[in-house]
């Protein structure tokens, strides 16, 4: 069975877009990754498409919106793909394996959301959809609750880590101001970061403003290609090791604090690549929070459990530190349209491993890790990339 490998791409600038709906966002990066990758519509055997959805848009059906704002994919086989915040990677782990089956040669991954023209109260309310409803429904603060209560339940267990929180979200917001698709591309500070105030108050507590991933539109495309045809395109990046683990939605049901499914695709992904952390150049991953990403430090197996704030406060993950993570600015700065996520996450590591990243660039970036969530900690996709061409 052999691997797809990433031979193209486009990202819009995420933000509150002037884009009406989806389908229009999705325009705006279809036919450049095309382009970028140097084929045609003509070319592609499969879109596949990430789009949340449940109720930011009366308009559903988004698989077909692709062709709607691409006439040369009218025929092409489209299928539509959700999975919470990892909805993208679902997208992009579904076109992988249409490729790796044979079943096609080049394939087409689209991920897109519009938040920005929901209601706030709405939308807290439709990212609780990622919840299980049924016992966390009713969480004050809508999502932002959830994982409010995540960061509760770790200080209460490894102390108040809310300078440690703060040090990420400086970080991330520090790396966002290189990245010209960013939502937020301000340099906030560590200080600002680490106080409440009528600008930063808290949003779903310990959690404040500053922890809390942005409400995004945006859109980014893939284009993948089978190992043959990819030895004649333009750039190519392989994936040397993906891995999907899922676990309990009910929290109720599981120590969330483990981050047991994110720790399993993590040694999976590593074990499958034959690598370690200390071989990887810089890490992508999921800080939709900044307890999110503390605890993706301790799954990664970069810290022991309760120690995730010696990784952040030594500079481990800095731009300059031993293993970078999100030198795009993440989730935090970037934006977080949650269908676009696990599409843009990818591009941006595609990005470094080419050589392409501008003022985010790694240097010598040879092994990137990309981890993308859905929920909490309930569905857990690990990449790992590398330049082939």
């Amino acid at each position: 069975m052999a691997e797809a490998q990433i031979v193209g791409w486009a990202h819009s600038v995420f933000g509150k877009s002037a884009a009406a709906d989806t389908a229009a966002l999705m325009a705006e990066v279809t036919g450049p990754a095309l382009e970028h990758a140097g084929i045609g519509a003509e070319d592609v055997d499969g879109v596949f498409v990430g789009v949340f959805n449940n109720g930011f848009s009366d308009q559903d059906f988004q698989a077909s919106l692709v062709a709607m704002g691409h006439d040369g994919l009218r025929h092409a086989p489209a299928t539509r793909y959700e999975n919470a915040c990892a909805t993208g990677s679902a997208a992009l782990n579904g076109a992988m394996d249409f490729i790796a089956a044979g079943r096609g040669r080049i394939a087409l991954v689209v991920g897109a959301e519009k938040m920005t023209a929901t209601p706030g109260a709405e939308v807290g309310d439709i990212l609780l959809g990622c919840s299980w409803r049924a016992e966390e429904g009713d969480t004050p603060g809508g999502f932002a609750g959830i994982f409010g209560r995540i960061a509760q339940g770790y200080f209460q267990q490894y102390g108040d880590r809310s300078e440690a929180l703060a040090r990420i979200a400086a970080k991330n917001h520090a790396n966002g101001v290189e990245n010209p698709y960013a939502h937020l591309r301000k340099d906030l500070g560590f200080e600002a970061c680490n106080v409440v105030t009528d600008r930063n108050p808290y949003v779903a507590a310990p959690l404040r403003r500053t922890d809390c991933s942005l409400v995004s539109d945006g859109a980014a495309a893939l284009v993948l290609a089978d190992e043959e045809t990819a030895k004649s395109m333009r750039r190519a990046i392989a994936v040397r090791a993906r891995a999907h683990v899922n676990d309990i939605l009910a929290m109720s049901r599981r120590d969330v604090l483990a981050f047991e499914g994110p720790k399993r695709a993590w040694a999976k992904a590593l074990e499958q690549g034959g690598v370690t952390l200390d071989d990887l150049s810089l890490v992508e991953t999921h800080d939709c929070f900044t307890i999110a990403e503390l605890l993706e430090y301790e799954a990664m197996g970069l810290a022991a459990p309760g120690q995730g704030h010696r990784v952040i406060e030594e500079g481990v993950t800095l731009k300059g530190g031993r293993l970078p993570v999100n030198p795009s600015g993440g989730l935090k700065s970037k934006g977080h349209p949650i269908g676009a996520t696990g599409v843009s996450m990818h591009v941006m590591a595609a990005m470094q491993l080419m050589g392409e990243a501008g003022g985010m660039q790694v240097p010598d970036a040879r092994l990137a890790g990309v981890f993308n969530m859905g929920g909490a900690a309930v569905t857990s996709y690990v990449s790992l990339l590398e330049r082939v061409g």
